[in-house]
This record gives structure tokens, sequence and C-alpha cells, in this order.
């Protein structure tokens, strides 16, 4: 995991896109926010983090522009309608199946855009045409040789996916049934179904006309949706905030005013909308001049405006810890959320955990945070009874936190052993012992690059001394 969590950290953006994702309504999970990637990889999963991270970069390094807009277009679509299927479904149990079938329903489609995009686009062209305009089965056949259901459903065959949501992929057929079926399955699909035709509106209708088309459909399909008939236009309306929500998290950025803008638009009725138009005519408000303030922060604000960054950072990782311990929890999950706080908040060029090993005495390296910190883990070994000088053997042993702020002073340097003055060398560094009963048992080891670049205030020391305190306790309590 810690491996994982090192290649995501790298990445400033793909760290804050992660853990804003992860924070997001359709995402979020109990026990508070996600503060650290360490906590979003433990909750959602090795392959979780993995799709994620896919999904935040993919759209970015495209280099046609217009597919991407496509693209993002039928990702966008695609996911509203697995989100109000979710909101439809009044059993907890059925609500990922139901997310699930909606969103894939129309895979097809989705494929032949990434794929096939100048396919895709004659598609288009043959549905939207003016003249002799066709369905998009037609017209995919007459492109394609296949319809866009039967690429999707040899796709999800392929991909071995459930059969109950291959199910929910494939379209019915003949009259709308005149009752809720008794069938789960059944009446997912047609979940399915309500939900993707929801999504179509709201991608392609204006403000004013959506709620009009939402209320026929919920009269087309009242039959068979039965009590959740009534929830439509609600679930349609909480599926687009998260829709929001979520789109923030993960920056995607659309072009205003384009098909795809639609389904981000914040959810208002057409009597609120038609309210707002009339306020829009009848002010002056947007013409209204507004000075621009040109004053720059001076270094004393810039410095304490970064101070509290620190601290807000530190105590959010704090607080995902302690909300991690509340459940059952796996020590090393522990210990990496709590490297990985001290590594962003200090901004720290390395941290590494070392862990006594019981029969030689020695503080050996486990694992750590930063740029080539693999190689720096294997040459942490410090004898805890040794003769020789060993600063951090003699810092260990008393249980003194200790930060250096210039290791090429005499009497620093010439206790520093040789394995560290050799490889690691750091010019500023901060060591975090952790003991049981008098007795040390682990070390905490940050560096930075810049000498004298560890400013600490005593807030944010006494904050660096609850993680390693944390790390105590978690120890005590995985025995």
């Amino acid at each position: 995991m810690c491996t994982v969590t090192n290649a995501i950290l790298k990445d400033v953006a793909l760290t804050n896109k992660l853990l804003r994702l992860v924070n997001s309504a359709l995402y979020a999970r109990g026990g508070g926010n996600v503060s650290t990637v360490s906590r979003a990889v433990t909750l959602v999963g090795f392959n979780g983090i993995r799709n994620m991270a896919l999904s935040l970069v993919l759209l970015e390094h495209m280099q046609d522009k217009k597919q991407a807009e496509n693209l993002k277009e039928e990702f966008l679509r695609s996911l509203m309608a697995g989100s109000i299927a979710s909101e439809l479904c009044p059993a907890q149990r059925e609500t990922e199946e139901a997310f699930i079938g909606s969103m894939f329903q129309n895979l097809g489609r989705l494929l032949v855009q990434y794929y096939f995009p100048e396919e895709a686009a004659q598609i288009r062209s043959l549905v939207q045409s003016k003249r002799g305009a066709v369905s998009e089965s037609t017209a995919a056949s007459r492109v394609l040789g296949l319809t866009l259901q039967e690429i999707g459903l040899g796709v999800a065959r392929t991909w071995g996916l459930p059969a109950g949501i291959q199910r929910c992929m494939r379209l019915p057929e003949g009259e709308i049934p005149t009752s809720t079926p008794f069938d789960t399955g059944e009446r997912l699909r047609w979940v399915s179904v309500v939900s993707n035709e929801v999504a179509d509106v709201l991608l392609h209708s204006s403000a004013k006309d959506a709620d009009a088309s939402i209320a026929s459909i919920t009269r087309k399909y009242s039959k068979v949706m039965g009590n959740m008939s009534g929830n439509i236009a609600q679930a349609t309306k909480t599926a687009r905030t998260k829709m929001i929500d979520l789109a923030k998290a993960m920056d995607i950025r659309v072009v205003p005013g384009s098909t795809a803008a639609h389904l981000l638009r914040t959810p208002i009725s057409s009597e609120e909308a038609a309210a707002k138009a009339a306020e829009r005519e009848s002010s002056l408000g947007a013409f209204e001049l507004h000075a621009t303030s040109t004053d720059l922060p001076s270094a004393s604000d810039t410095a304490a405006i970064k101070a509290r960054m620190v601290t807000a950072t530190l105590a959010a990782g704090i607080q995902d810890i302690t909300n991690a311990m509340v459940d059952d929890f796996k020590l090393p999950d522990i210990l990496r959320m709590i490297l990985e706080t001290m590594y962003r908040a200090m901004d720290f060029q390395r941290v590494i955990f070392c862990m006594r090993d019981a029969k030689t005495e020695t503080l050996t390296g486990r694992f750590g945070l930063g740029n080539g910190v693999e190689q720096h883990i294997k040459v942490f070994k410090i004898p805890l009874k040794t003769a020789m000088p060993d600063l951090f053997a003699v810092i260990c042993n008393k249980g003194a936190d200790t930060m250096i702020d210039d290791s090429s002073e005499a009497r620093i340097m010439q206790n520093l052993p040789e394995w560290y003055r050799r490889g690691v060398n750091a010019p500023t560094f901060l060591v975090l012992p952790l003991q049981n009963k008098g007795v040390p048992f682990g070390m905490i080891y940050a560096d930075k690059s810049i000498r004298g670049g560890m400013d600490l205030n005593d807030k944010q020391l006494a904050m660096l001394r609850t993680l390693r305190n944390q790390a105590v306790m978690a120890f005590r309590q995985s025995r």
C-alpha cells in the first residue's frame, strides 16, 4: 500500500483530486471526511483507487479536444443515469446493482465513442439529420453492422459481468407492464430504463422544459414503477446535486452552454427558473462596477497563511486516524496514515518508519514516503545497544523528540553513524522515538533538503507528537 500511496503523493494535483473525489457525496462513507490517501486506499481498495485515478487523468491527456468533450458528455450522462437509479431504489442492497446496471445500459455507445470516434460522429449525424432521421439502433447498424446494445452486451459477456447487470443492459421489448414486476432483476431493468430516459432529458432539454419532460416520463412508467414513480422528480434532483459535487471533485470542466453542461446545472424548479429570469431582466446588478483590490500579501501574511494550512492538514490527519482507530484496523494502515499526514503537512523531503528487530535489538527501516525513499529505507539500521557514538540510538533510548537544524555542525556530525553520513546526509531532520514502558520499539524519521528549513511552532510540534502518540496507541491496541 505504501508504494501506491507514495506514487499518488508524487502528483499533488492527483492527490487533491482523489481526496475530493473520495469525500464527494457519491463516494462518501460514514466516519467523517477522509484526509489521507492511505485512508482512501483502505476504504475504497486498490482497484477502486486505480480506477478513480485512471478516470481522473484519462480525459485530461486526450489530444483531440472534441473527442474529449464527446466522451465527457457520454461519461456524465451514464453517471447521471446510475445516480438516479441508485436514488430510486428503496432497498439499500439493490442500490449498487441499479447504479451499475443503469450506467452500463449504454456501454456500447460509450465504447464506440472512445474507440471509434469517427463512426460515432456518423451515427449522431444520421440520428440528427433533418432529412430522413433514423433511430440510433438503425444508424449504428448501418455504420457498424451492429446496434450499440449488441456491442455493449458482447463486451459485457467478454468481461464476465454478472447476469443481473447484463439483464439491466438489455432494453425490454413490447408493451410497458401494467404493474410492478415481482422479480427483482426485472424491476431493476425498468429502473434502468427510466433512469436513462431521465438522464437523456436532462442532457438534451432546456431548464424550463426538463420538469415537464420528467413529469411525462413519470406518467409513462407510473404503473411499472409503482411506489417509486412518485420519487422520480426528487431522486433526479438529489442525483443532480451529487453529480455537481462529483464533477467538482474530479475537476471535470465542460464547455459553457454545451450539451454536457446541461447535466451540471444546479437543479431548480421551473417556477424558480422563471423567477430568476424575471429578476435578471429587471435588475442592473450585472452592470455594477466593483473595485478590484491590488494589495499583495506581505511576507508575514504569507507565512501565517502557510502555518494555518500546515496546522489544518495536521488536524485533519489526526481526526482521520482517530476515526480509523475506532473501527477494526490494521496496524500498517494506521502507521502509513501517520507518515502521510506528516509528509503532506510539513512538506518533508522524506519520512521513514523504523521498527525494532527483537533478535538483534536494532531499529530497521520498514517503509516510508518521498522521492527515492526506497533506497534509504534499506540503510536505516540503528543498534540500540552499541558502544559506538550513534545519535539516533541515544535519542531513541532517551525517548527525546529531537530536531536537528544543521547536521553539519561538528558536534552533531561526529555522532551521526557512517551509513547516514555516506547515504542519507540530510541537512535538517526530525526524530520522534516510540517507546513502551521506557523501552524503544520504533522511530519516525523525517527530513528536509534545506538547512534550517524545519520551522515549527509550538502547536505544530504538539500535533506531530500527537501523531507519534497515535502510533504508540495503535501498537498497544493491536496486540
